[in-house]
């Protein structure tokens, strides 16, 4: 805590107001306040009457998370009915502080987390707000298994997603219940091609959202992508997507269809759980596979 502000709070004539940050995943950001007025600092207006408050803070020492709620109404300034149910407050960072609204220099910071749980009703809003120890609680090493751990892309992987051939975009031809898409042809691409892959929204009221691809099927001359859960946001025709090609994690489609055998993160000759049970014989070979 700065001396400064450790004064201003000793003189028990205080000064003071609670202010939130808010930064979404896609980079929007957020600013309120309890106070009457709008402060300003750290680039960001932290905007008065927005009916945000915030429960206690519960902090301890030692590895437990440390957890709040904050409590809002939803309006079409700042926070929006139809951005929650889309999903984007989801994992946006929360930082929380404690101000001198008379000079916003002295100020402390007495949160910083994410937010977890998040339920609205009516016009209200009610978000679980989960500490920095939370990522502890997430298991972490090296799994040993025979499909690949890797995500396509990512720093495992190393594969460049952006090479020709594995992505496409197109304006969406017709969507049903947001959840099945259809075009007339997606010439160059292979049945299944972009099954597992990802479909990322480009424009419209959706942009920036994604989803995950189940199926990739044809019907006839009609190329159908199937997604796992209904696209959120308001997905019509008309708008732009991106269709990254899927991996099923098998190292067959890691040798032939994006040549990155190399960084196959899986282990496709580990025992399974038969091998444990294999007993020495005379004949044929105990080579892991069933016993039976």
């Amino acid at each position: 805590m700065d001396e400064r502000f450790k004064s201003h709070l000793q003189t028990g004539l205080t000064t003071l107001a609670r202010c939130w940050a808010i930064r979404r995943t896609d980079g929007q950001e957020y600013g309120f306040t309890d106070h009457d007025r709008t402060l300003s600092f750290d680039g960001l207006d932290f905007k008065a009457d927005t009916g945000l408050t915030a429960l206690a803070v519960e902090q301890s020492t030692g590895l437990s998370v440390d957890n709040t709620e904050a409590l809002g109404a939803i309006s079409d300034i700042s926070v929006k009915a139809e951005d929650i149910e889309a999903g984007r407050f989801d994992g946006a960072e929360v930082k929380a502080w404690l101000v001198n609204w008379d000079d916003t220099d002295m100020r402390w910071l007495q949160f910083r987390g994410t937010i977890g749980e998040l339920r609205r009703s009516g016009n209200a809003f009610q978000a679980e707000l989960r500490g920095l120890t939370e990522a502890l609680n997430q298991p972490t090493g090296r799994i040993f298994q025979k499909p690949c751990t890797a995500v396509l892309g990512d720093g495992s992987c190393q594969f460049d997603t952006s090479a020709p051939g594995y992505t496409v975009e197109r304006e969406v031809e017709v969507i049903e219940n947001g959840l099945v898409l259809r075009w007339n042809e997606l010439p160059g691409f292979e049945p299944c091609w972009f099954e597992r892959g990802r479909l990322s929204v480009l424009s419209g009221s959706a942009k920036g959202l994604w989803g995950l691809i189940k199926r990739d099927v044809t019907d006839g001359a009609t190329r159908v992508i199937h997604l796992w859960e209904p696209m959120r946001g308001g997905l019509q025709a008309g708008d732009s997507v991106k269709l990254l090609a899927g991996c099923d994690k098998r190292m067959e489609t890691c040798r032939l269809k994006f040549n990155n055998l190399l960084n196959f993160q899986g282990f496709p000759d580990i025992p399974t759980e038969d091998w444990v049970m294999a007993v020495p014989k005379q004949t044929g070979r105990n080579t892991g596979g069933s016993l039976r």
